[in-house]
Order: C-alpha cells, then sequence, then structure tokens
C-alpha cells in the first residue's frame, strides 16, 4: 500500500467519479484505476460500487476513508514538521479560481510564491464559486478566488477585493439603452442572459428577485463574460454583468446600473483559519498584490509580488 494510491482513492471518493479525480490528480483515468483496482487487491475488498454513473463507496470504502485521509495528513505532518525545523516551506497547495477569471494579481501572487518557495507544489483549480466554497470547506481546496453575494461564507476567512454594482449590458438601440433609471421590474420584461446557478454574480440576482417576488425569464446561460456580451449584442437578450466587466464591452454595448439592486457582486479570496505554513505564506504574498486588505505580511523576506491592482472579473 502506497500513499499515492491512498491519495487517489481518497480523490476518487470525494469527486465520485474516476475521470474527475484523475485530472484533478493529474494523472490518466486508466491509471488511477488500475491503482485502485491494486489498492483493492491488497485490502481483499472492493471500495467502489462502479455499478452507476457515480463512483460510490461501498461499506469497505466508507470504513477505509477517514483512516486513509488521516494517514495523508499524517504524512504531510511530518514534511510540515521537518521543513519548520530547516526553515523550508514543503508540499502542496491547491489554488481555487472562478471559471473564466483573469486576474492578473492573483498569477502575480502565485509566481511571486514559486519562486520563494520552489518546494510547494501548486495546483490550480477552475470551477464555480459554490463549488470552490464546498472544496475550501472540505480541505480539498487550500484558498479560492470566488465570486460572492457575502463577504464571507460560513466557517471561512475573506478578503474582498472587488465590490460593485449589477447592471444591465444590451445594444445601443434596445429600450433599455435610453433609460436614465432601470430597475428589476423593467429587466424582468426581457429576456435575460446570465451567469449559471453556483455562481457569485447569479445569486446575486437571484437573491435580489425573490426579494422583489420577480421571476424573469432566463434565455440563455453563459459562463464567461465574453459570450454573455455577444449573446447580448446580437440580441438575444439583456445580459447582466458587473460594472467593471460591462466596462469591457462599450464599444458594442450601453450598460445600465440596475437601480433598486442595492446587493454587491463580490470577488473574494476566501481560506479556513486553521493552515499550514504554505496557505499562510500564500496570503501573505496575495496581499501585497492586491494591494492591502488585512492578509498577514510575509513572515520571511522573498520576492516582492508587487502591487498591482485586481484585474475585471469574467466571473463573479
Amino acid at each position: 500500500m502506497e500513499l499515492r494510491q491512498l491519495a487517489y482513492f481518497v480523490a476518487v471518493a470525494e469527486e465520485q467519479n474516476f475521470t474527475r479525480a484523475a485530472e484533478r490528480v493529474h494523472i490518466s483515468q486508466s491509471g488511477i484505476s488500475a491503482q485502485i483496482r491494486q489498492l483493492e487487491r491488497e485490502l481483499g475488498a472492493e471500495l467502489f460500487d462502479r455499478s452507476a454513473r457515480t463512483a460510490t463507496l461501498t461499506a469497505a470504502g466508507a470504513a477505509a476513508l477517514a483512516p486513509a485521509r488521516a494517514a495523508l495528513a499524517a504524512a504531510a505532518a511530518v514534511g510540515q514538521a521537518v521543513g519548520d525545523v530547516a526553515g523550508v516551506i514543503r508540499g502542496r497547495i491547491t489554488v481555487g479560481m472562478v471559471v473564466g477569471c483573469t486576474v492578473t494579481p492573483l498569477f502575480d501572487a502565485l509566481a511571486a510564491f514559486h519562486r520563494a518557495h520552489p518546494g510547494v507544489e501548486i495546483a490550480l483549480l477552475e470551477d464555480n464559486s459554490d463549488r470552490l466554497v464546498q472544496g475550501v470547506r472540505a480541505g480539498t481546496v487550500d484558498v479560492a478566488l470566488i465570486g460572492t453575494a457575502t463577504a464571507a461564507p460560513a466557517g471561512l476567512e475573506a478578503l474582498t477585493l472587488v465590490s460593485e454594482r449589477l447592471v444591465v449590458a444590451v445594444p445601443p438601440d434596445h429600450p433599455l439603452a435610453h433609460r436614465r433609471r432601470v430597475t428589476l421590474r423593467d429587466l424582468a420584461d426581457h429576456p435575460v442572459i446570465c451567469m449559471p446557478a453556483g455562481t457569485g454574480l447569479r445569486t446575486v440576482l437571484d437573491q435580489a428577485c425573490a426579494a422583489q417576488r420577480l421571476q424573469p425569464v432566463i434565455a440563455l446561460q453563459a459562463g464567461a463574460a465574453d459570450a454573455m456580451a455577444d449573446l447580448a449584442a446580437r440580441g438575444l437578450g439583456v445580459a447582466v454583468l458587473s460594472e467593471s466587466m460591462a466596462e469591457s464591452y462599450r464599444d458594442r454595448l450601453s450598460a445600465r446600473v440596475i437601480d433598486d439592486v442595492d446587493i454587491p457582486a463580490l470577488l473574494c479570496l476566501v481560506w479556513r483559519a486553521a493552515h499550514g505554513p504554505a496557505v499562510r505564506e500564500l496570503l501573505a504574498y496575495g496581499r501585497r498584490a492586491f494591494g492591502g486588505g488585512g492578509l498577514p505580511e510575509p513572515a520571511a523576506a522573498g520576492d516582492d509580488p508587487g502591487d498591482s491592482r485586481a484585474a475585471p472579473p469574467e466571473e463573479q
């Protein structure tokens, strides 16, 4: 029995899918399947029920999951203890990021952190905001950049990077483009183009509509602002974006703030309060890259990640 087999087992158990687990641990699906089969032979029991579309734990698999996680945590603690004595940070850190989001300061922070701590492997995971929050809570994601309607998701620490109003984005000849004031009720009179459920921007829209008991027709959904803008420009609906997102398309779309939506769309870094030195250092570099915000300063000298600002988020 090898630690990597336990890591593969935990990944499949959490993803409930061999393909997604293989992508997460960066090996082929056939490779992870073979390793799991070998582990099952060594243990003398099947760990997963493979008869359905999802890989669900058998009774033996459920019994093995907690000890497997504990073994992996113990192995990581050995490396961390030695690193603490030697003054070297090692290990692996998983950074989550909303799909389609290009935030240059985050990449600057990752690059500076990597130069200062080459012994830490960095994995980048894209997903929607809700699933990233779940990953941070579960410990499968260490730090995540998310879009949200709540400054600090329950049980997590958070740093707000961007707080913006919702806007409608329409072609210049659209009726809403000629109105000085646009409300949610005005929006509900037109087909809507918005982000999918589980994204921060969609959560803000849904909460605002629920408060007014409005049910706009969601005509189209897209996970990237470029796609939403293209669809709106072709007259297929009214795009709901954040202010900075809409600013990128002012050459072809007119933006109007939705006047009666007071809930801001937020872009935040989130992490668990209990974390190791690698996460602590990355958060410190993130603070520098985003220009402050209450994160701890780096514990030791290293490359300065600079003081650049957040670029407009693609997905909130």
